[in-house]
């Protein structure tokens, strides 16, 4: 085999015992979404339908974050977006919840043992060209996702459950909001992920004392209501205030 083949053989070999699974949420229409994989899985002669969550097995000579951006860029068409890492998943029978997921599974492994990180990405999904998406992949409401392949559902409720936490005290909402935006997008995009209904005069009362919220000159354009002022975060500003913690709880 000459080196040629070798470096190319390297560079793509994966590791049979780690993988990094994606919960990729998506915002659109004050709706928060989450980004699923179908398979048609047979058992004993019938053939179900079931989904799970974007991953992978990491190669060789990746470092894991960028595997999991190698699997957003393969499944959205996206680069350069924000990417989480969150929690280590290591079950030793994770991937044997279910008899009929396990069997499909089995003739694919070299180890039935895998370790999985879970990482979790933000998506204003008017940045996504859905045609760049994988033909077995479809975008779903978050609150309604029931029952996922191997141990995915608990992947997908603790990364939830740490994008909830994080957008009280990191200014991640920002990753989903357009660069320019008005302060009621911005409250229907914390109700939609918190799936609750904020005060608005306590919520304008709350980003009021941002001073990395800077207000504009400028209004919204073509709205059949009353145009409200525009925004936009300075993460300059953001950065020089960092010793007052961003704290979002209202």
């Amino acid at each position: 085999m000459t080196s040629e083949k070798i470096k190319h053989k390297t560079t793509f070999e994966t590791l049979p015992t780690i993988s990094v699974d994606c919960v990729i949420f998506g915002y659109e229409e004050n709706m928060l979404k989450v980004l699923v994989r179908r398979e048609f899985v047979p058992f004993q002669g019938q053939i179900y339908l079931e989904w799970k969550l974007p991953g992978n097995h990491i190669r060789r000579t990746e470092d894991i974050s960028e595997t999991a951006s190698r699997i957003l860029k393969e499944q959205t068409g996206l680069e350069n977006i924000f990417v989480k890492q969150f929690m280590v998943f290591s079950d030793p029978n994770r991937l044997k919840n279910n008899e009929r997921d396990y069997e499909w599974v089995k003739p694919r492994l070299e180890d039935d043992r895998v370790l999985t990180v879970g990482f979790y990405s933000l998506i204003n999904l008017k940045d996504v060209d859905n045609s760049k998406l994988i033909e077995v992949a479809k975008w779903v409401n978050a609150y309604e996702i029931n029952d996922l392949m191997f141990d995915h559902k608990e992947i997908f409720d603790e990364a939830f459950k740490k994008l909830r936490y994080d957008l009280l005290h990191e200014p991640l909402v920002f990753e989903l909001l357009p660069v320019k935006f008005t302060l009621t997008q911005m409250q229907k995009l914390y109700e939609a992920i918190f799936n609750t209904t904020y005060d608005k005069r306590n919520y304008r009362r709350k980003v009021n004392k941002m001073p990395y919220l800077i207000p504009l000159d400028e209004i919204q354009t073509g709205v059949s209501h009353k145009p409200a002022r525009l925004y936009t975060f300075d993460r300059d500003i953001y950065e020089k205030n960092r010793t007052e913690r961003f704290d979002f709880r209202v």
